[in-house]
């Protein structure tokens, strides 16, 4: 792959006319996803399901069938503190109302076509949605302690097209519901058999969830957001903001969004300092220069010294792993709170890239930590199942594209 010189030329849009367009931006946003909005989670039988909803959706259904509110917070506490499945095991729920919500509810898992677990003990789920879409989860866990990180997808496929990503080369789907992405958490602590939720400190296997599955998380924002408010529920599942990470390519209007609201840490598919290179390798670079992608960043409220954001960069021989790179990841980094992950390709089927050397990898490291970033070299993990960054793909493209429904979102 050739390397244009670097290129500076773009403008940067001019503060003011950039706040002018963000809400306009936004709404167009929103209104594409709803174009892949997920399937009802009315069963053909009529009973809907009940992960997913907000505690005001909870307690409007519950009254719709005469219920008080105060059976919201005893059936959340039951789905989401203790996973159960089942009202008869719901004890503090007199049998009549257990009979009563059987009738009419389910509270779902999606079902998990196939699970994998690597050598290493990382473990992939397929998971299978009600309408035969998937998508895949990783468990991926800590070399050095008892805990680790559930990277959750949050679309079927992905709209973005980035060149050296296997997902990439599925295109969109569907958007995954709120229940679809709490699900995939949920149905990972089945697996672990990690129910009730642990409370303070307790340790616990499941300990953070990262959304850097498949799919580019904003372009999914009203079910990332509501997914992850019934995760931080403190009276449930009670996973601190914290411990979430949010990974994105820099859909900036829903980045500024993202802030204000859930104030969850972010990470930064960056993975080239250049404009040209980047509008290849991340082609929504061309909406989202890197320039407003890192002011972008410089205002994020959630960014601190204890909560840095991190700045993804997938190493590419040959392509993006000079040391030229490396000092301009440095001066464009600089003043932001921020750590570097510097992620050695993981080769799929069909893909143009290799990975960079060891020593090349070394040296780039050296260069951005010197400049006082901490800059680890993230290993592979369950590269053996197909499940390392860059490696997640399903086959639910071709069962879409057969049924005659578009599949592909253009942004």
């Amino acid at each position: 792959m050739s390397i244009a010189p670097p290129l500076y030329a773009r403008p940067v849009r001019e503060a003011a006319s950039a706040a002018a367009l963000t809400d306009d931006e936004r709404s167009r946003i929103l209104a594409k996803s709803a174009q892949f909005a997920p399937p009802s989670a009315v069963l053909p039988d009529g009973r809907r399901d009940l992960v997913g909803l907000s505690r005001a959706e909870l307690t409007e259904i519950l009254t719709e069938i005469g219920e008080k509110p105060f059976r919201t917070k005893q059936l959340w506490h039951w789905i989401y503190h203790q996973g159960a499945t089942d009202f008869s095991r719901m004890s503090s729920i007199a049998r009549p109302l257990q009979e009563k919500l059987a009738e009419r509810f389910v509270v779902g898992r999606p079902q998990a076509a196939t699970v994998q677990t690597s050598r290493d003990e990382t473990r992939k789920f397929l998971f299978r949605f009600r309408d035969g879409q998937e998508a895949e989860t990783v468990y991926i866990p800590d070399r050095r302690e008892d805990r680790g990180a559930v990277c959750i997808s949050s679309q079927v496929g992905c709209t973005l097209s980035c060149t050296f990503c296997h997902t990439g080369t599925q295109g969109l789907v569907r958007n995954l519901g709120a229940a679809e992405i709490v699900g995939q958490f949920m149905a990972a602590r089945d697996s672990y058999g990690e129910w009730p939720s642990p409370k303070g400190e307790t340790p616990r296997l499941l300990s953070t969830i990262v959304l850097m599955g498949m799919g580019e998380p904003l372009y999914n924002y009203e079910n990332i957001a509501k997914a992850m408010k019934i995760i931080m529920d403190g009276e449930g599942i009670g996973l601190s903001r914290r411990r979430i990470t949010l990974s994105t390519s820099g859909v900036i209007p829903m980045m500024d969004q993202c802030g204000e609201e859930l104030g969850i840490n972010l990470a930064i598919s960056l993975h080239a300092v250049r404009d040209d290179l980047r509008d290849e390798l991340v082609p929504l670079n061309r909406k989202y220069p890197i320039a407003e992608l890192i002011a972008a960043c410089r205002r994020y409220p959630a960014a601190s010294n204890a909560r840095r954001i991190t700045f993804e960069y997938i190493m590419l021989r040959g392509v993006n792993d000079s040391e030229a790179d490396a000092r301009e990841l440095v001066r464009l980094i600089s003043g932001i709170p921020a750590k570097v992950n510097l992620i050695p390709f993981n080769p799929w089927p069909g893909s143009r890239f290799q990975p960079s050397t060891r020593e090349q990898l070394d040296r780039f490291a050296a260069i951005v930590m010197d400049a006082g970033f901490a800059s680890p070299i993230r290993m592979p993990r369950g590269r053996d199942i197909l499940a390392a960054c860059g490696q997640l793909r399903t086959e639910s493209q071709r069962a879409r594209r057969s049924s005659g429904a578009p599949d592909v979102q253009k942004t």
